[in-house]
């Protein structure tokens, strides 16, 4: 069988993130949504996704497909219930389609298909702060999938450990002198990950491949500090997804990161409004702010944006794609992607400048900045002009 993941109706409330990938390539728990399927389906998945984003990520067909909604995070329940549908069968959540069968240029009519309602309990993401808010419970069931009937590498004499049954070491990970408190939920530290000395790590926690921990860093749980980020200062439930650098004092909570994001030095996000009351976040899909109910939420920061020193960002702050952030002051709220500037005002980030960014921080972590990632960037900058004030 052939599996496609397809973007679904909650695309546009999962902006910025999905600017710049497909749904199936965000990054909840210690994988992506795309990694967690194709461990469980033992096989490849292809997307269906945005147009200007399907060069990148094209789409395979073949004569008997099954077309899963990459919204939707895959247990073992739902598993079965995919892999059981037949010709016009589908799985729906509500109204919301989670999987259907589907052939080779076959014209998809729900009406005609036998709809069966989803049999088990979904964790689904349909909005941004589903991120970071579902993110302890998906580190959960991914350490059980990666570490299952596995041996962790031996946790150093130097740590000090609670719960050392809790804990996984890939090989090559370097971890001494560190407080490791696995008694909340597990802590898995990835493929030549780097825990200097001096941290403070309390599971639920996920450090991924070539991640850095600088030294003396307090990572509280419901945290993924994804492959090649650097991870330093006070973090509290937040997603970096990957080679994004919150490499330094100040504190970052009930936040997400996307790509190729930095922090600079004491940069801070405040995850909590003085009055206690919900927060409001903005909503490409509304194009206003959206409630969340939530009472904690911090920064959602679009690929390849960063911010200087001593950044301070409001509560419940949305900065786009490809944003440069400086300067006294709390920023609005809201930075529309390609933003340059900060609380007194902003102007156009120009993609040429933006592009040779880009390309030098995408060079230092050995990675080529192509002309598939520099159309898809020129794409968003055209997306996002509306928002922007020049």
């Amino acid at each position: 069988m052939n599996y496609i993941l397809f973007d679904g109706s909650y695309r546009n409330q999962l902006l910025p993130f999905t600017f710049t990938r497909p749904v199936a390539d965000i990054r909840i728990g210690i994988l992506t949504i795309r990694e967690k399927w194709e461990m469980l389906l033992e096989s490849t998945t292809t997307t269906v996704t945005e147009d200007y984003l399907a060069e990148k990520w094209p789409l395979v067909e073949m004569e008997e497909n099954v077309m899963i909604n990459a919204a939707f995070l895959p247990t073992t329940g739902l598993l079965e219930q995919i892999k059981n549908l037949q010709a016009n069968q589908a799985v729906f959540f509500k109204e919301e389609v989670v999987a259907f069968y589907v052939t080779e240029d076959q014209e998809v009519d729900f009406d005609e298909y036998d709809r069966r309602e989803l049999s088990v309990e979904a964790l689904f993401i349909a909005n941004t702060w589903d991120i970071f808010s579902k993110n302890e419970q998906s580190i959960n069931e991914d350490f059980e999938l990666l570490t299952h009937d596995r041996t962790s590498a031996p946790i150093p004499s130097s740590n000090n450990v609670m719960n050392p049954e809790n804990i996984f070491i890939e090989e090559g990970a370097s971890v001494e002198f560190c407080s490791l408190n696995a008694s909340s939920g597990p802590i898995y530290i990835g493929k030549d990950a780097q825990v200097m000395e001096g941290s403070l790590l309390r599971g639920p926690l996920a450090i991924a491949e070539n991640a850095v921990i600088k030294m003396g860093a307090k990572i509280y749980g419901g945290t993924t500090i994804g492959p090649g980020c650097k991870a330093g200062g006070e973090i509290s439930n937040a997603v970096l997804m990957q080679n994004s650098n919150k490499g330094h004092d100040g504190f970052l909570g009930n936040s997400v990161l996307g790509e190729w994001c930095n922090l600079g030095a004491d940069t801070n996000t405040s995850n909590l409004k003085n009055n206690y009351a919900e927060v409001r976040l903005w909503s490409y899909q509304d194009e206003g702010f959206a409630r969340t109910g939530l009472q904690f939420c911090g920064l959602m920061m679009g690929d390849h944006s960063k911010c200087g020193i001593n950044t301070m960002f409001n509560t419940g702050t949305v900065v786009g794609v490809s944003a440069n952030i400086f300067g006294a002051g709390f920023p609005r709220n809201f930075i529309p992607s390609f933003s340059w500037g900060g609380s007194a005002g902003t102007t156009t980030y120009k993609t040429q400048k933006a592009f040779e960014v880009a390309e030098i921080v995408m060079k230092r972590r050995g990675v080529e900045f192509t002309e598939e990632d520099k159309a898809i960037l020129e794409h968003v900058f055209e997306e996002t002009k509306k928002w922007r004030r020049d």
